[in-house]
């Protein structure tokens, strides 16, 4: 007897991720806002979790940022020893009001980090992304224009 399941699976990740999973294909970070209590935010959201009003509007921000938090990660969620160690972030991307964009480090080492540091956004090529989060392959130290 077979016990293996034909199940067929598609996810939709509604307007608010959708635009936002196209904006990334394209090269771009697509945030809402919320003109109540002045707040754009990234991911995009149909909602403010603030004022629980509708955003009012879409907008593109910058693909640049400060580093608000991060971690040095040598060891993976299963226990693997990681060499060289990830290092996760939490990034205010320019534009935005609060909150932050979780992503990954890269060009960068570890004693080097630092919070309030300016980083920019590396995309993968153009013919390599696919509207995931992975098309930006990571933040690096922001070469031009230096901390904010």
């Amino acid at each position: 007897m077979d016990d293996a399941l034909d199940v067929a699976y598609t996810w939709d990740p509604g307007e608010a991720m959708g635009a936002f999973l196209e904006g990334l294909r394209d090269g771009r970070i697509i945030a809402t806002h919320c003109v109540s209590c002045e707040r754009t935010l990234v991911p995009p959201r149909k909602f403010c979790e603030r004022c629980f009003r509708p955003t009012d509007r879409w907008e593109e921000v910058a693909s640049t940022g400060l580093v608000e938090t991060f971690s040095i990660c040598h060891v993976s969620w299963d226990m693997r020893d990681l060499d060289p160690p990830e290092l996760p972030a939490v990034i205010r991307l320019d534009g935005t009001s609060d909150g932050g964009f979780l992503h990954k480090l890269g060009e960068v080492a570890p004693d080097d980090i630092r919070i309030g540091m300016a980083v920019e956004a590396v995309w993968r090529p153009l013919a390599e992304r696919t509207g995931s989060i992975l098309d930006i392959a990571y933040f690096r130290p922001r070469t031009a224009g230096g901390d904010a």
